[in-house]
């Protein structure tokens, strides 16, 4: 047991307790939700899931060196070692957000409540736990995917990591405009943002706008062109433009395409305020992206390493 230091669970808080937190009572929150004609037990279920099945991994983490139990919100703050080993127990998007954080130290992924989370980033039980950080501590082989993350890098410096798609665009619901730059292409643009996916990613946001155009084309009497899965490990990443605007202003011959690695896709903002750029849809995770940014995105260098299940 050498080969790591130490052990970092990363918990996030449940409903309920945010429940709690924002009506100071748990009995003003149940006569809030109960008000309102929603079932308060749903939620007691959930919290009484999640901390049986914390406290069954934390009981099961006992291998005699240090253990860290952080919240989620503490993450992005968190410095992790290079010698840790990063347990998850929360949903899908607990996974995708740790793993920009973790550098490429080993993540295992637990299911608090298969009941409720499909878990697809999270291949592994609270009873599985103990075995599975046993099996890394020890240098048995285990099996673990490479997932390609990408990465925005502005001017000035700052960047920005997503696990599953960046989105460069406006706060609002206003339009967002920019000068955007694929291979050799450039045009000016007036849309509700680009999106930029992983292969993680390409289940999630990105097919969703592949949904609305297969959908907008059947309306319009054409077929569908289906839509794109990538692995996991994909080394390229996928970009849409949503509802770009054609004016006098504006183009819209650069809809999508790939990012192929070593390349980048460049994007200057043309906004005077309310520029973004999100990172997996958390909005935590952003840099402002106002007049005058270039914003060039493209594969990041390091990968998120994910401990999965053996066949």
């Amino acid at each position: 047991m050498a080969t790591y230091d130490k052990l970092v669970l990363v918990t996030r808080r449940t409903r309920l307790e945010e429940l709690i937190d924002r009506f100071n009572t748990r009995g003003q929150a149940k006569f809030y939700i109960e008000r309102a004609g929603g079932d308060f037990g749903d939620y007691e279920r959930e919290h009484d899931a999640y901390h049986g099945a914390l406290d069954r991994v934390r009981r099961d983490l006992d291998f005699g060196i240090p253990r860290q139990l952080i919240d989620r919100s503490l993450v992005p703050t968190y410095t992790f070692g290079e010698r840790d080993v990063v347990i998850t127990l929360g949903q899908d998007g607990l996974v995708a957000n740790v793993a920009k954080y973790a550098g490429e130290q080993p993540i295992v992924g637990v299911n608090p409540d298969p009941e409720r989370f499909d878990g697809v980033l999270l291949p592994f039980l609270p009873a599985d736990t103990k075995r599975t950080i046993a099996s890394v501590l020890e240098g048995q082989p285990v099996p673990i995917r490479g997932v390609t993350l990408a990465l925005v890098r502005l001017d000035d410096g700052q960047q920005l990591l997503a696990f599953n798609d960046l989105f460069i665009g406006t706060r609002s619901h206003a339009s967002a405009r920019y000068r955007i730059a694929a291979g050799r292409r450039t045009e000016p643009q007036s849309s509700s943002g680009v999106l930029i996916s992983t292969g993680a990613g390409s289940t999630g946001w990105m097919s969703s706008v592949f949904n609305m155009a297969n959908g907008v084309i059947s309306f319009a009497g054409g077929q569908g062109a289906g839509s794109i899965q990538l692995p996991w490990e994909d080394p390229r990443l996928l970009f849409a433009v949503r509802e770009p605007f054609i004016s006098r202003h504006s183009t819209a011959s650069i809809v999508a395409g790939w990012i192929e690695d070593g390349e980048e896709i460049v994007i200057e903002s043309l906004m005077p305020s309310g520029g973004v750029i999100f990172s997996d849809g958390i909005e935590q995770d952003y840099l402002e992206f106002n007049a005058g940014a270039i914003g060039r995105a493209r594969r990041a260098s390091r990968r998120a390493m994910l401990v999965v299940k053996g066949e």
